[in-house]
């Protein structure tokens, strides 16, 4: 991954909550998030792949992701483009929502991965702006409560959870559950009775990504909550099933645009 890339992650006072802002040419690969993404491109063009095909933005366009939506990005021409996105945990979200009076916010999905809402947009802004500037925390919650409520109010919808193959569905709960264990294609494919063309083919419709590709971006997944919930470096780059801790920087930095260890400090606040 080459050309310019500027990343920074913003600390929150609130633990399931992390703020990014990026200037970059960079093209980032297929990944997911454990956590909802909202944010919004101040310049530039972004193009990537979403749960609803290639979507393109453009300067005040809102971008989301779901957790586990499996997308990428690049930028639309030469120039970089700049945006900034908060991302926050499941149940960070469900607990506003529910505070909202949203029903079943455990399914609540955000509905369009580019939105053209000036309100919504602005909101995003200040609240990035006010965490930026460490503003108090207090102002800083009164963003963060405009946001969820415009989300809530214009642009959620209930989550539909994509229809599996049982067998392909226990070949990704055995590459979950042992993390730390690559198995081999052939043994995957015996254990979902299917030929190995037949799985990658499968696995991939359903989760978006061929086994491999699932298994390193799981771990990435996983090593991104242990770090922000306080982990020590190494200690999740080993229980996630890297080889060293450059190892996981590696990949943090080619799926997410940042470190652990920038992670770390923005988590620490």
């Amino acid at each position: 991954m080459t050309g310019h890339h500027h990343g920074r992650l913003v600390a929150t006072p609130w633990p399931g909550l992390v703020a990014s802002i990026t200037d970059s040419s960079r093209s980032f690969p297929r990944h997911w998030h454990d956590e909802f993404g909202i944010g919004v491109v101040e310049r530039g063009g972004h193009r990537s792949a979403s749960g609803r095909g290639r979507v393109t933005a453009g300067p005040g366009d809102v971008i989301t992701t779901n957790p586990g939506e499996v997308h990428d990005g690049e930028a639309l021409g030469t120039q970089p483009r700049r945006w900034c996105i908060v991302y926050l945990d499941p149940a960070v979200l469900a607990s506003w929502l529910d505070e909202i009076g949203v029903a079943r916010p455990a399914d609540f999905e955000l509905a369009q991965p580019v939105i053209r809402d000036r309100v919504l947009a602005a909101h995003l802004a200040r609240l990035v702006d006010r965490l930026a500037a460490a503003d108090d925390v207090l102002a800083s919650e009164e963003s963060l409560a405009a946001v969820i409520g415009r989300v809530a109010q214009c642009h959620g919808s209930r989550a539909v959870a994509p229809a599996a193959d049982a067998n392909v569905a226990r070949v990704r709960e055995r590459l979950a559950g042992d993390p730390l264990t690559t198995p081999t294609l052939a043994a995957l494919a015996a254990e979902a009775g299917i030929s190995r063309f037949q799985l990658l083919r499968s696995f991939s419709r359903a989760y978006g990504l061929p086994p491999h590709a699932w298994l390193m971006q799981w771990r990435a997944a996983q090593a991104r909550r242990q770090v922000a919930g306080g982990s020590a470096l190494a200690d999740a780059a080993a229980a996630c099933g890297f080889a060293d801790q450059s190892h996981m920087t590696r990949a943090f930095v080619r799926f997410f645009g940042f470190t652990p260890g920038a992670l770390r400090a923005a988590s620490a606040r």
